[in-house]
């Protein structure tokens, strides 16, 4: 058992519903278990792979094995006579519109559902299988006989910017296909005594869902629903609709329970508009389940940035300037991979301030799976930046990494606070945050441990890392969202929103908001999402938008039906309509229980229009769209402690502390989970994973035996704590918390090992922090 500075200390008091409601008047801010879990639990809520369908067809992609080639031959014969054998389609026997490119890429950016003339990456598309069994389908694709005619691969953002680079799409005529700027020709560095500089890689990251992608196609006459395991299914259906060529009324998308998101199930994939052009076709259900490998290669990939960063920083220890120049993989086709060098941008100033930031992003297009938004989308690839640059600079000046970010600590009066690059900050504690995450880590004992083991020469070294972040949740463009609120015949309740719930919580969350407004049992109310029959619009689940979002609209609407029913209530029980509350099942007078009238009755009162007063309208129902005054920034700060074994660079990770402040918290058992599964995929990155190519653009990282996503039994027992500034951009003062951990704790532990070896000179290390590299840092 550890003990001391490097023992973990950290609980969390966890209530029912029913012992939280019994504590006080509201619901809100108390652990409520999560009770969307009992039916993913017992197998209630399925999977795409659990629907059950008599007859479903199962289909099977051919992909091409190079990363760039023209496609010469291409025969099908052999397959379509292989037994069981329903259909075997090409780019010629089913022609598609390509899915279009992100708006801000050049349009010949599209992706081909099909390929077409060539290839452009280790996954594309090539043909569409469709057989009995997937044995068969299996069987049948390995007939498929593809000549093809090699092309120079480009497997790098520095092979794509070459003098002499092949161009991936000749018709774009360079391999740079974005670029943003911030204050680019200023001279920001000006009047700076001390000048540090770093090139900072975010590497490639897979998200690895532990349900693998896929979809399942169902046929109802010529009516088509696509069981997807996607993070925004109503957003996406009219795409779909278009490219598959259904009318829209005829097209159902639907997520059932989904195994995980991160942003790489954000929007749509070409396969599966073929998977659902074929089931019409054919007329029968058509099941396509990707294998881990085939996910590996297909699914959008995260990060890939470098930023070549320069600090400069002033006599006195304050931040003169920041400049940065950011280099993005794109991937093959043209998705929000570029435009996510924007979000860098914004976030490039940090919690610190800055006399000035000067920021240049550009994006260019490989032969690589596509790059989109990945847990924290351009503001963790920022963190990583500045917090390693910050560390360099404190190194120079000669001050401890802790006091010179608190010296630059933005202040609480600053706030509201328009950063450098025009990051429209609401509200922040950041050295509060600070104070906290070093007292719970004892910083001062462990600073005193370390210079023990340095004087000894141990060969165990202990390092303390510390990072401070700030980041935006709901972003520029999607901090709107649409809910309803319906109190039903039976004095129950049913929520409806535009956002879809993949393992977040959110039937709890939500269902608490509603509960406090009404009254009702979390337990009596029913969630509906997900689904683009019954949500008429909705952006989905990214961006930490959720609770804040959809929540607000939640809240709201169950303002107005509060309203309604109070009118009514006055009405019946002929009563002034101040004196009504809302009370266990209904409504009354105010101290007096008896004189009072359920749900039930409310509902049948307001369906009458004998009994309903005029000016109310029938049914205690109200939708709306919330729209937030604009993002919310939560904040934060980690602290990591690791020993590094100098004879064989093995890093061990004791102790991890986070302070995240994501403003209100209405349940504390949902941000904690949220802490811990952000933390932990932060620190894959700093140790574990990382998406490589060769250099032909093969990949080499398309099984969990070559890509290392860690268990739970390689981390410590996580250290979380929140301080709580409610951000004024919503009612409820909520801001997000699901990218929040993954933002603070990379860089943390990064400049944990770093600073364990600082004293043997080491200055830098890329992630992931492997031994290979730890060692190597050591010995050369």
């Amino acid at each position: 058992m550890l003990a001391g500075p490097l023992a973990a200390r950290s609980s969390v008091a966890v209530m029912t519903s029913q012992e939280s409601s019994a504590k006080g008047a509201s619901i809100l801010g108390h652990p409520v278990q999560r009770k969307e879990d009992p039916a993913l639990v017992t197998g209630e809520r399925q999977y795409y792979g659990d629907l059950e369908s008599i007859d479903a067809a199962h289909l099977v992609f051919v992909r091409s094995t190079m990363a760039h080639a023209a496609i010469g031959k291409l025969d099908i014969t052999d397959a379509l006579e292989m037994p069981g054998v329903l259909a075997v389609h090409t780019h010629e026997t089913l022609p598609f519109e390509d899915e279009p490119a992100f708006p801000m890429v050049p349009p010949d950016m599209g992706r081909p559902h099909l390929a077409h003339e060539r290839v452009r990456f280790v996954g594309d598309i090539i043909a569409a299988v469709v057989a009995t069994t997937q044995t068969a389908a299996v069987d049948a694709a390995e007939m498929v006989l593809i000549d093809y005619e090699p092309l120079p691969a480009v497997p790098d953002v520095h092979a794509a910017i070459a003098e002499d680079a092949e161009l991936i799409y000749p018709s774009i005529g360079s391999n740079l296909v974005f670029e943003t700027i911030k204050n680019w020709d200023d001279n920001v560095l000006a009047g700076s005594t001390t000048l540090v500089k770093q090139t900072v890689v975010s590497q490639r990251l897979s998200g690895v869902p532990m349900e693998p992608i896929g979809c399942m196609a169902s046929i109802s006459g010529d009516h088509l629903t696509l069981w997807v395991p996607c993070q925004n299914p109503v957003a996406i259906a009219p795409l779909a609709a278009d490219l598959i060529g259904v009318e829209e009324s005829k097209l159902r998308v639907v997520a059932p329970a989904v195994g995980g998101g991160f942003g790489s199930r954000a929007g749509y994939y070409v396969e599966w508009g073929v998977v659902g052009r074929l089931a019409l076709e054919l007329g029968r259900d058509i099941r396509w389940t990707a294998t881990r490998s085939e996910d590996m290669l297909m699914l959008h990939h995260g990060r890939g940035q470098e930023i070549e960063a320069e600090l400069g920083i002033a006599d006195d220890g304050t931040i003169v300037g920041l400049r940065a120049d950011c280099l993005a993989d794109t991937g093959a086709y043209g998705g929000m991979g570029a435009f996510l060098t924007t979000f860098t941008q914004l976030m490039m100033q940090g919690p610190y301030d800055m006399g000035s930031v000067a920021f240049r992003g550009r994006a260019a297009v490989t032969n690589t799976t596509r790059v989109a938004p990945y847990r924290g989308a351009g503001r963790p690839e920022a963190t990583q930046t500045i917090e390693r640059i910050m560390d360099l600079g404190a190194a120079a000046i000669g001050m401890d990494p802790a006091e010179f970010r608190r010296r630059n600590l933005l202040r609480p009066e600053s706030f509201p606070y328009i950063t450098a690059t025009e990051a429209h900050y609401d509200v922040g504690q950041y050295e509060r945050a600070l104070d906290k995450a070093l007292a719970e880590a004892d910083y001062a004992t462990l600073r005193s441990e370390q210079m023990s083991r340095r004087a000894t020469g141990d060969t165990h070294q202990l390092g303390i890392g510390v990072s401070c972040y700030v980041e935006v949740t709901a972003p520029p463009g999607v901090h709107s969202e649409w809910g309803r609120v319906e109190v039903n015949a039976d004095g129950t309740a049913t929520m409806s929103v535009g956002t879809s719930s993949h393992g977040q919580g959110h039937d709890t969350s939500f269902s608490m908001i509603v509960s406090d407004a009404l009254g009702i049992p979390i337990d009596h109310v029913t969630l509906v999402q997900s689904d683009s029959s019954e949500i008429p619009q909705g952006s989905g689940t990214f961006g930490s938008r959720s609770l804040q979002i959809a929540g607000s609209a939640l809240h709201e609407s169950s303002q107005v039906v509060v309203a309604k029913a109070k009118a009514l209530a006055a009405h019946l029980l002929e009563a002034d309509v101040d004196d009504i509350v809302i009370a266990e099942g209904g409504a009354q007078v105010a101290g007096v229980p008896a004189s009072s009238i359920s749900w039930s009755d409310l509902v049948a009162a307001s369906n009458d229009g004998d009994s309903r007063p005029a000016g109310i309208e029938a049914g205690l129902a109200h939708e709306l769209v919330f729209e937030a005054g604009g993002p919310s920034f939560p904040f934060g700060s980690h602290v990591a402690v690791v020993e590094v074994d100098t004879a064989t660079g093995g890093v061990e990770l004791i102790r991890h502390i986070a302070v995240d402040d994501c403003g209100r918290i209405l349940n504390p058992m949902l941000v904690r989970g949220q802490q811990h599964g952000g933390v932990a995929q932060g620190i894959a990155q700093a140790l574990f994973e990382s998406v490589t190519y060769d250099e032909d653009a093969n990949p080499m990282t398309t099984t969990l035996m070559d890509y290392l996503v860690p268990a739970a039994s390689e981390f410590p027992s996580f250290e979380c704590h929140n301080t709580e500034t409610p951000t004024p951009r919503n009612p409820l003062g909520a801001k997000g918390i699901g990218e929040s951990g993954t933002i603070g704790s990379t860089p943390a532990v990064q400049s944990a090992v770093i600073d364990a070896l600082s004293h043997l000179g080491v200055t830098h290390i890329d992630m992931p922090l492997s031994p290979q590299r730890v060692w190597n840092a050591i010995n050369n």
